[in-house]
């Protein structure tokens, strides 16, 4: 879980700086799932989220920085509901 944390403290710090597969790598450390690919595009879902998180990669191999942010927000939010159900 160690790689988990320190991707999400980077992806927060410099949404830019952050690889593809390290967003995908991310993304299936907060449970989220692969549903479908069609070409260059991911679609990842997860239980409690209501609509599909697409990631495409740029040309140079990093993520796109609007995507980082969509997924850095669906965590987020579905940790925020996560600590709501524990109290």
């Amino acid at each position: 879980m160690a790689r988990c944390d320190k991707l999400l403290a980077e992806a927060r710090n410099n949404p830019k700086g952050l690889r593809f597969a390290e967003l995908c790598y991310l993304a299936q450390c907060h449970g989220f799932t692969l549903k479908r690919q069609k070409g260059s595009h991911h679609q990842y879902t997860r239980e409690g989220l209501t609509r599909p998180l697409n990631f495409q990669e740029a040309k140079n191999g990093m993520a796109k920085p609007y995507q980082v942010k969509d997924l850095l927000a669906a965590i987020d939010e579905l940790d925020g509901e996560d600590n709501d159900e524990q109290v």
